[in-house]
């Protein structure tokens, strides 16, 4: 009977020592560690083309009354900026990557990036984002008839409330992209009527320059496409390449990633991509209708592997932040990227059109430049 208790006494106590023991490990081991990885991308070499000159847009519309902006930042005020990019698998998000790190790594700002729909979206967080009091400025990547349409108040979602931007610097030129593939037997723009075909992004500055070309030849999407989607670069790359569309277009620097992937899946299946070229009569037409924001350009066929070139439209991307931002801060930024541009140039190709001769291309226009860019490019030489 002693016995019988003694062994029933020691098999509680087991029990509450590994009990014991099991709480111990439990409470005491740590969270698991979350690590941010910094994504680059290396585009592959190419050829280009540089558009020619480029007609500033037109200073006779009227613009809003500016607002004085703050020479200094505000004392105890911390600063960070948020740039708004594109989707990824488009040159916007890997040029607003890059920018994000440099400012970070040569500058006392903070800077993250963020992915977005692109222009539209971008100029939207710009307008109700930005929150100077808590030191929160949003920059952007944009197209510009879309930074232009925004700011003077003609774009829908801005016909009450202007975007309040000021450019820093022209970025490179985005050129048109209608994409189809071979096998569509799709060779003009006319015959994408009763096609599926998509217009890029929801907010983006390609459905823009989409809906502004279709527009000009007489292409409603919603009454005459077989099925009109709305996708981002990857998505409607990925939707040609597993048939679910016919053609789609883009808005993007040479090359595009997610377009050289496409090509690449197409030519494995037996198949070849096919860029759309714009009659002429077209061109002229929209450049005609957004007076300073397009120029004529090329896609050569070497970009892709196409079997021809490609006429579009080139229109060249503005990089720019809240107007009121403080002078010293869009400085900072200013003069750290392009006393940087070799880290830029190297991570993303069609950042090579990203200079000091391009930077102030939209100079007198009715965008205006932010005071703490001019003041960088005064100090440099390149504006007196």
């Amino acid at each position: 009977m002693a016995s019988t208790k003694l062994l029933y006494t020691i098999i509680v106590l087991l029990i509450i020592v590994i009990a014991g023991l099991i709480a111990y490990i439990f409470v005491s081991t740590p969270a698991p560690v979350t690590t941010t990885y910094t994504l680059t991308s290396v585009y592959p070499t190419t050829i280009y083309i540089t558009p020619g000159a480029v007609t500033t847009p037109s200073p006779t519309v009227t613009t809003p009354t500016p607002v004085t902006t703050p020479t200094t930042t505000s004392p105890g005020v911390k600063y960070s900026v948020v740039i708004g990019t594109g989707g990824v698998g488009g040159v916007y998000f890997y040029y607003g990557q890059v920018v994000a790190g440099i400012i970070n790594n040569y500058t006392d700002i903070e800077a993250t990036s963020i992915q977005t729909a692109a222009s539209i979206d971008n100029l939207l967080l710009i307008r109700d984002k930005t929150d100077l009091s808590k030191g929160i400025i949003y920059c952007a990547t944009t197209l510009p008839d879309s930074a232009y349409l925004a700011y003077t108040g003609q774009h829908t979602k801005f016909k009450d409330n202007p975007a309040p931007i000021a450019i820093l610097w022209v970025m490179y030129p985005n050129y048109l992209h209608i994409i189809t593939t071979e096998k569509t037997g799709i060779k003009s723009i006319y015959d994408l009527k009763g096609k599926r075909v998509s217009t890029g992004a929801p907010g983006s500055g390609t459905e823009v320059n989409a809906l502004g070309v279709l527009q000009l030849v007489g292409i409603d999407p919603a009454k005459d496409f077989a099925k009109w989607e709305r996708l981002g670069a990857e998505e409607s790359a990925a939707a040609l390449r597993d048939g679910t569309i016919d053609a789609y277009f883009w808005s993007g620097g040479l090359p595009t990633s997610s377009v050289v992937d496409l090509a690449t899946a197409l030519k494995q299946r037996g198949d070849r991509i096919y860029l759309i070229s714009l009659p002429q009569e077209i061109i002229d037409g929209y450049i005609k209708k957004f007076p300073g924001v397009a120029v004529p350009g090329v896609i050569p066929k070497d970009v892709y592997g196409a079997s021809e070139d490609a006429k579009t439209l080139a229109y060249w991307n503005m990089f720019v932040c809240h107007k009121d931002a403080p002078v010293d801060v869009v400085y900072k930024i200013t003069k750290a990227v392009f006393e940087h541009l070799d880290i830029l140039q190297r991570s993303v190709k069609p950042a090579k059109d990203t200079n000091l001769n391009t930077a102030l291309l939209y100079i007198n226009g009715t965008i205006p430049y932010h005071e703490g860019a001019l003041k960088y490019y005064r100090e440099v030489g390149i504006l007196k």
